[in-house]
């Protein structure tokens, strides 16, 4: 899989390329969920600034299990 595999949109609506989809849910999970759903908190990645809601968590995790 390529990072093109898994693009998302940031808050401010630009497209982000996930390098290392493993490690970026692996980041969510540990650092921006709580009891398995988004916690509310901002994750910036390389300029890129994400809400992670529980929408968005779900939603990355859609993305892993769609490409497996």
């Amino acid at each position: 899989m390529s990072k093109e595999d898994f693009i998302i949109k940031s808050d401010d609506g630009r497209e982000y390329a996930i390098p290392d989809i493993n490690k970026f849910i692996k980041h969510l999970t540990n650092f921006h969920t709580v009891n398995g759903a988004g916690n509310n908190s901002l994750h910036e990645e390389n300029g890129f600034y994400f809400t992670v809601t529980d929408e968005f968590y779900l939603s990355v995790k859609k993305m892993i299990n769609s490409k497996k």
